[in-house]
């Protein structure tokens, strides 16, 4: 079920249901455009004008004079928003002809000038534009329009085919007298789909029987520009946009745009009774775009539209002010994946949870979703001005939780009482797991030898290890061979965990065993023989580096070894700088076999101190990533004093940079200072 409604939602079948649009009219209603100025005004006539003047239509030459009126005010464009397809039936040549009058006057009248011609010569004089309809049925007229030049990225001949094909499309168009229409400036489509009964959308560029044809607010733009030819702007197969001069407008696929709506605005009109009287305001008519438009209520031709009820020619004033705005409405292509993805995302969570969940944390959950749908919806709209449909995702999303909740019910009676069986048996498990995993984390740190059992004033030592899980690899040991000699070593097996825990077990007893054993031969060769015993039964090829040495307590004299080991630190008494322990290196145990270790002899002096660590420490990372490294190590190191200040330090800093990120390795560190003789 989920899977059908996301493919429906990825193939936007949702916009042939109400749902999509009643989405984004609410938007609209909750956010309209905001409207400081306008370019545009509206000369209306309206019912005022009607009762004043007469009925409509009224006689072409008054139109006329209307036309002259405005013009004198040197308005941008003047769009007429009337379509004037036949001879005017009250021109003079036409009053008299179902009238028996005598020659002479038929002459008189003949030689009157014709109300058509009078509003071709108005038209002329000024940067009018003429509206157009689209017509169903061919027409006997012919279609002037604007040239627009198709234009693809790549010169795709193919490509601009298959796009104006996707343009909004009409067998022909019914426009005005061809008197009139070669007097205009320009010529513009006024017609406009009304899904569900509500103009949504306006087309910018629309197709008439294979001739491109802009949208009248665009011709507008045009006139007003003085631009010749309009251009569109084609990718890959698909419009993308029309640009006038240097300006562009971002279309839909069909060629049409989203206007973002604002309410009805008294101040966008003037009626064409003060205009013909001269009383109307100047600067209303000094306006960049001045429409002519019937409003009479009895007359108009109003329409519903997101926001409110308007009338046409108020439709085609607000697309020029998202034109002059740039603040179309665009709905993103990728938006039905976007909200299939989103409604995939939400009902794979309902599916994958609400088995395990109450019915009240499904319900709340799936109330979370359809109000994050919302949200975002909403969110994206309002500062971006991109329409998202959260409808549609959030209907579906309670279809689905309906379903699931029908299924759950059905089935929590029959399965409640095995769940909890289950339920308790693993709990019994995990509870058993994690006392024998505390009780192995408790015997393994007890294994480890305790400093404070060191008390010999000649030296002091200090060491501590931090397990990354329960139980660790890492492995520390120090003890006295004789009264004189201290000998201690730091190791880290491969891996972590349980069986890293049982190996270094076993690598720190045959160690000890091996040096207890033949505890005055050289160490390098002690440590080889231990490679041979630790190496000898080790199925699962596990490796361990060793750092081993041997203090001797009179002298200060310090023989030592490193297997694979982080090099030590020693820090100087005189000036406090600090060095690495290098040579005596090799690799560590368990990775070649019969290897000859050979010590190194370093004469410490009186509070020389020197720390060796394992690489959980240098290579602890942060929550982002980072690495704790050597420096931070050498800086902390320089500032304490004992073996315990050292420890503390360490594992404090190391914490403090972690900030909380799970370890990764194992954190072992020994730190031995002596004292002298």
């Amino acid at each position: 079920m989920l899977a059908v409604l996301a493919v429906a939602v990825a193939f936007d079948l949702s916009r042939l249901s109400p749902l999509q649009g009643a989405w984004f009219d609410t938007c609209e209603r909750l956010v309209p455009r905001p409207v400081a100025t306008t370019p545009v005004t509206i000369v209306a006539i309206d019912d005022r004008s009607l009762a004043a003047i007469g009925r409509w239509p009224w006689p072409r030459s008054l139109v006329a004079e209307l036309v002259r009126r405005i013009a004198s005010f040197s308005p941008g464009a003047i769009g007429l928003d009337i379509v004037m397809p036949e001879p005017d039936p009250l021109s003079p040549e036409h009053a008299l002809a179902h009238v028996d009058a005598d020659a002479a006057l038929r002459e008189r009248i003949a030689a009157l000038p014709s109300n058509d011609a009078q509003l071709a010569a108005a038209l002329r004089s000024a940067p009018a534009v003429l509206a157009m309809v689209g017509a169903l049925a061919p027409t006997s007229q012919a279609l002037r329009a604007a040239p627009i030049l198709a234009g693809d990225a790549h010169g795709d001949a193919a490509a601009i085919e298959r796009a104006k094909a996707r343009l909004t499309s009409y067998p022909s168009a019914l426009s005005s007298l061809a008197l009139l229409t070669n007097a205009a400036r320009g010529w513009g489509l006024i017609s406009a789909e009304d899904t569900q009964g509500v103009v949504r959308q306006m087309p910018l560029v629309a197709n008439v029987n294979g001739t491109l044809v802009p949208g009248l607010a665009v011709e507008m733009w045009r006139v007003a520009l003085g631009a010749r030819a309009l251009r569109l702007s084609v990718e890959q197969g698909v419009v993308r946009g029309v640009e006038i001069g240097r300006d562009s407008f971002r279309t839909e696929a069909d060629g049409s745009a989203r206007p973002w709506f604002s309410g009805r605005r008294p101040e966008r009109f003037v009626s064409a009774l003060d205009v013909l009287n001269g009383t109307a305001d100047g600067d209303l008519l000094r306006r960049s775009f001045v429409l002519i438009g019937v409003t009479g209520l009895a007359l108009g031709d109003y329409v519903w539209t997101p926001v409110a009820k308007m009338p046409g020619v108020e439709v085609h004033a607000q697309v020029l002010e998202n034109m002059s705005e740039r603040t179309f409405l665009a709905r993103p292509p990728a938006a039905p994946f976007v909200e299939a993805a989103a409604l995939l995302v939400a009902g794979g969570l309902l599916v994958a949870l609400m088995p395990g969940w109450p019915v009240r944390y499904g319900a709340l959950a799936a109330a979370a979703c359809v109000l994050a749908f919302g949200a975002l919806s909403y969110a994206a709209f309002r500062h971006q001005r991109l329409l998202f449909d959260a409808a549609t995702p959030a209907v579906g999303l309670a279809l689905l939780f309906a379903t699931l909740l029908a299924l759950q019910l059905a089935a929590s009676t029959r399965h409640r009482k095995a769940l909890q069986r289950v339920l308790q048996r693993e709990r019994e498990e995990a509870a058993r797991v994690a006392g024998e995993l505390q009780a192995a984390r408790r015997v393994q740190l007890e294994t480890l030898p305790r400093a404070d059992g060191l008390r010999d004033p000649r030296v002091e030592l200090a060491a501590a290890m931090e397990p990354a899980l329960e139980v660790g690899g890492d492995l520390y040991d120090f003890y006295l061979l004789d009264e004189e000699r201290l000998f201690f070593m730091l190791g880290d097996v491969s891996g972590k965990g349980l069986a890293a825990s049982i190996f270094m077990a076993v690598s720190k007893a045959l160690c000890k065993s091996t040096m207890l054993r033949a505890e005055d031969a050289d160490l390098g060769l002690l440590l080889s023989r231990a490679n041979a015993e630790v190496g000898r039964d080790n199925p699962a090829a596990f490796f361990v580096t060793v750092f081993a040495a041997v203090l001797d307590l009179r002298t200060g004299m310090l023989d030592y070894c490193n297997a694979g080991q982080e090099n030590p630190w020693r820090r100087d008494t005189s000036d406090g700088t600090l060095t690495r322990l290098a040579g005596g290196g090799g690799p560590p145990l368990c990775v070649v076999d019969d290897f000859a270790y050979r010590s190194v002899r370093l004469q410490l002096q009186p509070g020389e101190l020197v720390c060796v660590v394992s690489d959980g420490v240098t290579e602890a990372n942060d929550a982002g990533g980072a690495m704790y490294g050597a420096a931070r190590v050498a800086t902390v190191l320089a500032r304490v004093s004992t073996a315990a200040q050292a420890i503390d330090a360490l594992r404090d800093d190391v914490n403090r940079f972690a900030a909380g990120a799970l370890p990764s390795d194992d954190r072992t560190v020994l730190v031995l200072v002596w004292r002298g003789p």
